[in-house]
């Protein structure tokens, strides 16, 4: 029989009836481990596999190892059906996640988005907010739960399956979250790979310098990877610029978890629902941010927390691989029958919103 992740909120919910509350805290700390060490292994395996398989594949494919982890992990959905293996998956969907997003928070320096100006960022904040509300916007016009279109309007909006999982940890409950998670997240994959193709050539026609190209392409790709290919394709000036509004997009991370979370909060609240509670994680990432920022901008490099930042950032990135393996793992192949057209336009659509707005108000401010 086969346990939905939604059923496990966390490991001490699923020890806890096992182990009585009187036994000492190691113990009960053990046993919580020993409950979630199935599960972990299991997406920490279909992560490696992933991390090993990634360099074969982008030989023909520029596909992102995290799609790869979450492809990997429908694969293997048969074998973690087991309940067994559930604690372990809800601690990596629900714990996991939210600490690598924050570590997130060490690959921006303020710094890089003071340089952007204040005309190109009040553009990519207006942009990213249009997108957001066009996913709510486009969910209830197509009959959707409207977290759907939060979790449409977030990917698209800030950067993609990152964003597409941390908007996740802060939404409540409601049938089919889990797959259309994953579904958000294949997309705006498919669609970034698809932009970072078209949208160097549209620049070009529409007649943008380099600087130009690279706002363009870092306010519209979906994730990092693809603005990289899609800027330095052009050349140095438009990766380089397109890497810094890319960035400036990671940094409103918080922000819009936080207006999404309130939003879901205020809706709970008048459902007679539990409120969603505060993302620390989403605090956690802008401290991280600040602390970087501070130290980038001393004039001496501190070589103790360059050393410390390049391990929490490879640990962040295994952490958003397992997670993301571990969301695969509790997905079966059979839930996206039930998809249907509905969940792609919305997609597309918050897309294509985000695409316009920036690109007219790049026409306009030239």
């Amino acid at each position: 029989m086969s346990v939905s992740l939604e059923q496990v909120s966390a490991v001490g919910s699923v020890t806890a009836t096992v182990l009585p509350s009187h036994r000492p805290l190691p113990a009960r700390v053990a046993g919580m481990f020993a409950a979630a060490a199935p599960g972990l292994l299991l997406a920490f395996a279909a992560a490696t596999g992933a991390s090993l398989l990634a360099p074969l594949v982008q030989r023909v494919t520029p596909i992102p190892t995290i799609v790869l982890a979450l492809i990997l992990g429908i694969m293997l959905h048969p074998i973690a059906t087991r309940p067994v293996f559930q604690p372990g998956l809800a601690v990596a969907v629900k714990h996991l996640l939210r600490w690598a997003v924050a570590l997130l928070g060490l690959r921006v320096a303020l710094g890089q988005i003071a340089g952007l100006g204040l005309r190109t960022a009040g553009l990519v904040i207006c942009a990213m907010a249009l997108t957001i509300v066009s996913g709510f916007a486009l969910a209830r016009c197509l009959r959707q739960h409207a977290p759907y279109g939060a979790l449409a309007g977030a990917a698209s909006a800030v950067c993609g399956a990152s964003a597409a999982l941390a908007t996740a940890a802060v939404l409540p409950a409601y049938p089919g979250k889990d797959r259309d998670t994953v579904f958000v997240v294949v997309a705006v994959n498919a669609l970034s790979t698809i932009a970072m193709l078209v949208y160097p050539a549209l620049c070009a026609w529409l007649g943008f310098d380099a600087q130009t190209t690279g706002i363009m392409l870092g306010a519209t790709i979906h994730d990092v990877p693809q603005v990289v290919g899609a800027g330095y394709a052009v050349g140095e000036i438009a990766g380089n610029t397109a890497v810094v509004v890319k960035l400036f997009r990671v940094f409103l991370l918080l922000p819009a978890v936080l207006c999404i979370g309130l939003w879901c909060s205020g809706r709970g609240r008048g459902a007679g629902t539990p409120s969603v509670p505060v993302p620390v994680f989403a605090f956690v990432f802008l401290a991280l941010c600040i602390l970087h920022s501070a130290i980038s901008a001393l004039p001496h490099p501190i070589p103790v927390y360059d050393q410390a930042r390049a391990w929490l950032i490879e640990a962040s990135t295994w952490g958003l691989l397992v997670a993301i393996a571990a969301l695969g793992l509790g997905t079966s192949l059979s839930a996206f029958v039930l998809l249907g057209w509905r969940q792609i336009a919305t997609v597309v659509g918050t897309t294509l919103v985000i695409l316009v707005a920036v690109t007219g108000g790049l026409l306009l401010l030239r």
